[in-house]
């Protein structure tokens, strides 16, 4: 059975295709002639069996694909050399395969594909921590570092089971409880791992990601997120086996990941980028083109990030004069803004309810403005979530995602309370705006529309790009037309991420220390210490990442400002927009060729 749009996993059919997919095993892998459309099928059974979370993520892990449900990626030695064994022997199919009498749908899906699995290849080629690329849940975020103080399964498995981990029936709440025996092999994987690696955490995240374990470890387990979780949801006669796995063995294991890190605390170093390590300039150059799907060099990167600052800087200038802010830098007043009492959310447990029912009230607004921006409309099926305290320490301020495909878990908007600090009234809704609707929730919904195995692959700067240009959408919608401190909010986002261009090559490049990378933050953009202090430690962590939020909303844009010099009077916002996300994600140049047959198409119309 072959993988297409029009034979697979349409939003309605979710169930009975993956059923259909779960009984194709790798038969044929190693055959000298395959068609594109099995060699996609194929691909995408790689990707559930090496990944099961994705069958989770994705609300297959039903029927036949059940088996999925109990499982979780193998993080071992062993487990990852066998996962590179078969990307390299899929990545050989790919570059073999025959695009002659092929439909144009199936071809732009094996470009796609093919493009993943090249990159998947390359970073497997380096000794560092984590290929990530191909990873439906974590694809985002390559890592020098197997554990890090945002990397690895103790942050990643509890809020996975929380989200994704469904729990209906008896069978579910005892396949939870497998995989939490799974999470614990995980864990002793990883610390085998980091016990062999040379590429040793810079110290500043070593102290970070050592205090996160001890703190998970010595908590009380009924307070762990993996435990209240299954209370909240299962029979009460699964919690006591549920206790029984953690104390006996995920609790060993989180202390078997500690002293493996504490017995590498001396041969830490301060140098933060991964310049420092044996062959990072090349593993660097490697996760830039991971994070931006292009072939920008890091000297690109970050005189691109310098001039779209200044760009930004002269938009935010007469605004702060129109609030009252007219003295010092942009980045100096916007640090005074970020201290005005005007916006600022109560301390505490109060505050964090009114940040939360702030959240609300914006959801509720940009929703109804939704049918200005689409043609095509999706659910917006979205749950707001508190990070988990035991690890929002090194978690960002906020992340999201698309819920299951069969529409039975809700996308998740993951908010960091540990502070009320570092969020405020002019940038909160901004921040909305980016990870819940219309961006990472509202757009992921559309890839529910795509074969399955587009659905689970996601491109870095494709995610990003679009989530800044959902921000902008909320803007072109009038939503600071009252309220300008808001709209230097949205500014003040977009120039972060300018910043973040300089920053990561700073880091990496240009051998910055965290303390540099720290303070020309602050300086150039007036946010917090506590928020930038955070940021920079997660560049150190994931190379390349935070360069692909403003390269893929440049790319964006250049694209639309294109499409409107072609089609002038005739372009159509709400019809460009459709096309941006029916074609689903996809790498910065496959976009590009995908926008340019829409304005074709456009111009043969007029």
């Amino acid at each position: 059975m072959a993988i297409s749009r029009r034979k697979l996993l349409k939003f309605s059919s979710a169930a009975a295709v993956s059923s259909s997919i779960a009984t194709n095993s790798f038969a044929g892998l190693h055959a000298d002639s395959i068609s594109g459309e099995v060699l996609l099928e194929q691909a995408t059974k790689f990707i559930l069996s090496a990944y099961p979370e994705s069958a989770s993520s994705a609300g297959i892990d039903k029927g036949i694909n059940k088996k999925f449900k109990s499982q979780l990626t193998d993080r071992s030695i062993e487990g990852q050399l066998h996962i590179k064994k078969n990307i390299l022997k899929l990545q050989k199919k790919l570059k073999n395969v025959s695009l002659r009498n092929v439909s144009s749908e199936t071809q732009l899906n094996l470009k796609v594909v093919k493009s993943v699995f090249d990159l998947a290849v390359k970073g497997f080629e380096f000794s560092f921590g984590d290929v990530a690329v191909l990873n439906p849940n974590w694809s985002y975020r390559n890592s020098p570092y197997i554990v890090s103080q945002n990397t690895g399964s103790y942050v990643e498995i509890p809020s996975f089971l929380e989200s994704s981990h469904s729990i209906q029936t008896a069978q579910d709440s005892e396949q939870y409880i497998e995989r939490m025996k799974s999470y614990a092999h995980q864990l002793n994987g990883e610390t085998e791992r980091v016990r062999q690696t040379n590429v040793t955490l810079p110290n500043f995240l070593m102290q970070k990601t050592i205090a996160q374990l001890q703190q998970q470890r010595n908590s009380n387990i009924v307070d762990w997120t993996i435990i209240k979780n299954l209370a909240s949801k299962a029979d009460k006669k699964y919690l006591s086996d549920a206790i029984l796995v953690a104390n006996e063995n995920i609790k060993p294991a989180l202390e078997n990941q500690i002293k493996a890190h504490i017995a590498k605390n001396s041969l830490t170093t301060s140098d933060a980028g991964v310049w420092a390590k044996k062959d990072g300039d090349a593993y660097y150059s490697w996760a830039l083109k991971a994070g931006t799907t292009t072939d920008m060099t890091p000297d690109e990167v970050h005189e691109m990030g310098l001039e779209e600052l200044k760009a930004l800087h002269s938009k935010m200038d007469p605004i702060l004069k129109s609030v009252g802010y007219s003295q010092g830098s942009v980045g100096d007043r916007m640090l005074a803004l970020s201290r005005d009492d005007r916006y600022l959310f109560k301390k505490g447990d109060p505050g964090r309810l009114e940040i939360m029912s702030f959240i609300d009230d914006v959801i509720k607004d940009i929703r109804n403005r939704m049918p200005q921006a689409f043609n095509t409309l999706v659910p917006g099926f979205l749950e707001v979530t508190r990070i988990a305290p035991e690890i929002e320490a090194g978690a960002p301020g906020a992340y999201g995602g698309a819920g299951s495909i069969d529409g039975t878990q809700p996308g998740h908007f993951w908010i960091n309370l540990r502070s009320t600090n570092l969020h405020n009234k002019f940038n909160l809704a901004d921040l909305t705006y980016h990870e819940a609707i219309p961006g990472h929730v509202w757009q992921g919904e559309y890839t529910f529309k795509q074969p399955l195995i587009r659905s689970l692959l996601a491109f870095n700067a494709y995610s990003e790009g679009w989530a800044l240009y959902a921000q902008q959408i909320a803007d072109e919608l009038g939503v600071y037309n009252e309220f300008p401190a808001g709209r230097l909010g949205y500014l003040q986002s977009l120039a972060f991420r300018a910043c973040r261009l300089v920053v990561d090559t700073g880091l990496h490049a240009k051998r910055w220390t965290r303390e540099e990378a720290i303070n020309w933050f602050i300086q150039n953009n007036g946010s917090s210490y506590d928020e930038v202090q955070s940021e920079v430690d997660r560049y150190c962590a994931w190379p390349g990442q935070a360069c692909g939020y403003k390269v893929g909303h440049s790319a964006i844009n250049k694209l639309r400002e294109n499409a409107k010099l072609k089609l002038g009077t005739n372009f159509d916002y709400k019809s460009f927009n459709d096309t941006l996300v029916l074609g689903g994600n996809v790498p910065m140049t496959v976009l590009k060729n995908e926008i340019n047959s829409y304005i074709n198409k456009q111009v043969s119309k007029i």
